[in-house]
């Protein structure tokens, strides 16, 4: 085996690393080729091909990013075999200059930063110059491109040889032609997958800048089949619409918020309006499109109590950093990012996000209960008609088993009847004060406190909303003190990886004052000694698992909160009335005064909705009133 196959670091010496060193260098010998040798460009340009170019999205990525940097209003995507036969992207940006085509392909020829100094504040999406070489490495690649009407200059590579520019007529602006991608290196197309995911994956590419820079209009085709279509109007409502659909981005809330260390803008789905998985969960920092964990997590952390579990809100988010407080250069794809003051974006996310979303209003219509409920039972199974005995020995269930059923049902008959009456009606819209004219007129099944105010007729589920008062009551009663531990008979061995417990490590004592008291054991594994009182609704373990998870995703210190608002909402769940509990008019009345009082009155802290409103105006006109 040699080390240091890329050639780019000097091994430092170790205790031990001479002896291994010279038997390697033996071994090499021995074989012929233990000989330092510099690599020839067209090697060199391939193995960064396989950093910068890994798919035809990610060739696609790289010149879409060089028009938006070009100052491009409009880009034409073609595209062929799912862009293995064929990438093509037109822009109308500035063009380049005849020197500057065949220098274009040359590795670290790059316009948009002169010296090492200007990547700590760099504004463009490209800056590093390997993109357009390590496509031509591994591709036909063509570049026509003129600075002016009429003409332009073109120059063909094959497989990272240059021809002769040649003179032809065109708009202004640059077009780059990738014709049969990793025809030189056969064995990368047999890691590629199907036409149909490497498809989806360029048409996401292009969302992804399109959601990014709303400005520029995008038009994406397909073996002549128009795959993707935007406007550039500017709006990103209205892009969204475009990208995701016109139901997205109808529900979708806006979030604008200036937090110090970042400004977080963009849209966000409310709870009832939600996905199985983070496939629409899209981030820019400084409208760069990237994959950054930490922004997920702070996003997960502030819709983890608004939620149901295992399902996750849809976003189009841009956080918006000093250019000097951010590292981009993290990796040749530029995906990743680095910030200077993590703590301060993640916090800032999860506030601007959740106030949105509390600030909305969020009271769900008929048809978007109906989708929270689908979604909650779906994602949720055990949490419904829980036998005795399941959560803990003699003790009751979560919900009693008539209030699932009970729900489901006026849910249902109410979604059929509000989609007759109003098939426009967004998912969530903002109200007026729940106390306004308030009047119960009674319980229906022992589960549901009927009652009316100026503007509806209310249907309040009495267990969570009693959850929900007790829940906020926990969490801002309670603030930061101790939270009351449970000491384990037979304390827990949690085994993790490596890299987890690195990080673990560390934060013990922040772990500890949620109440999970962990202890070294050896390795990489932990004691567990104590875990949070009430904490039977899920195994201690499998929380503190998912603790591990976001500090591995990139949770800062201090940022566990979400941690401590578990415990709580286990408190509260089993705290609350039950369905089946009957009611006096006085404590019905209470627990919607209460209610009106908390930050949201309209989902409990499991994500299940609270209060349902019928509108008086809609029940008038179905009665032709």
């Amino acid at each position: 085996m040699i080390l240091g196959a890329r050639g780019e670091s000097l091994p430092g010496r170790s205790a031990g690393s001479g002896k291994i060193a010279i038997i390697e260098g033996m071994a090499a010998q021995a074989e012929g080729a233990g000989r330092i040798r510099r690599l020839d460009p067209h090697t060199v340009n391939q193995i960064a091909a396989g950093e910068v170019v890994e798919r035809p999205a990610s060739a696609l990525k790289e010149l879409v990013e060089n028009a938006l940097d070009a100052g491009a209003t409009v880009i034409e995507v073609r595209l062929e075999s799912a862009g293995r036969g064929l990438i093509e992207v037109s822009d109308n940006g500035c063009g380049m200059l005849p020197e500057e085509i065949p220098a274009s392909l040359e590795r670290h020829a790059t316009s948009k930063i002169a010296r090492a100094s200007d990547i700590l504040a760099v504004d463009t999406f490209g800056f590093r110059g390997e993109a357009l070489p390590s496509i031509a490495s591994v591709a036909r690649l063509r570049i026509s491109s003129g600075q002016s009407e009429g003409l332009r200059m073109a120059l063909e590579c094959v497989e990272g040889r240059a021809g002769d520019l040649a003179a032809e007529s065109g708009p202004k602006g640059t077009t780059v032609r990738v014709e049969e991608l990793f025809r030189g290196t056969p064995a990368r197309l047999k890691f590629l997958k199907s036409d149909a995911s490497e498809l989806a994956a360029c048409i996401e590419a292009c969302g992804r800048a399109a959601l990014a820079r709303p400005e520029v209009r995008f038009v994406v085709r397909h073996e002549g089949s128009e795959m993707l279509r935007t406007s550039g109007s500017g709006d990103l409502r209205t892009a969204v619409s475009e990208v995701w659909g016109r139901d997205a981005a109808r529900a979708l809330i806006p979030v604008d918020l200036f937090a110090g260390e970042a400004r977080i803008s963009g849209l966000v789905s409310p709870p009832n309006f939600t996905k199985p998985r983070r496939s629409h969960q899209w981030m820019s920092v400084n409208g760069r499109p990237v994959r950054a964990r930490l922004l997920s997590t702070a996003l997960d952390a502030a819709v983890r109590t608004l939620t149901p579990e295992r399902r996750h809100v849809l976003a189009v988010l841009d956080c918006r950093v000093g250019a000097g407080r951010v590292d981009v250069n993290v990796s040749p794809s530029k995906t990743e990012v680095k910030f200077r003051d993590e703590r301060a974006v993640f916090e800032g996310l999860r506030r601007a996000v959740r106030d949105a979303l509390l600030g909305s209003g969020m009271a769900p219509t008929a048809e978007g209960l109906a989708e929270a409920d689908k979604a909650m039972r779906a994602a949720m199974p055990g949490m419904f008609g829980l036998a005795p005995g399941a959560v803990g020995v003699n003790e009751p269930a979560l919900f009693a088993p008539g209030m699932a059923a009970s729900s489901a049902a006026v849910a249902a008959a109410m979604a059929a009847s509000s989609a007759a009456a109003a098939p426009e009606a967004p998912a969530f819209a903002a109200i007026p004060d729940l106390l306004d004219g308030l009047q119960v007129l009674g319980q229906a099944d022992a589960t549901f406190i009927i009652a009316e105010n100026r503007d509806a007729i209310l249907i309040i589920d009495q267990h969570v909303a009693h959850e929900r008062v007790l829940y906020e009551w926990l969490r801002d009663g309670r603030g930061s003190a101790a939270i009351e531990v449970q000491p384990l008979l037979h304390p827990e061995i949690l085994e993790l990886d490596r890299t987890s417990a690195e990080l673990l490590r560390p934060r013990l004592g922040e772990l500890a004052a949620i109440g999970f008291q962990l202890e070294a054991f050896g390795g990489d594994s932990f004691l567990v000694r104590t875990v949070p009182a009430l904490s039977r609704r899920r195994p201690p373990l499998q929380i503190l698992r998912d603790m591990v998870d976001d500090i591995a995703g990139g949770a800062p210190a201090g940022c566990l909160t979400p941690a401590r608002d578990e415990v709580y909402i286990m408190a509260s769940c089993k705290m609350a009335v039950k369905a089946g509990d009957p009611l006096s008019r006085p404590e019905m009345e209470r627990l919607i005064v209460d209610l009106a009082a908390t930050e949201n009155p309209y989902f409990c802290p499991h994500g299940r909705p609270i209060t349902i409103r019928l509108p008086k105006g809609d029940i008038r006109r179905r009665f032709g009133r």
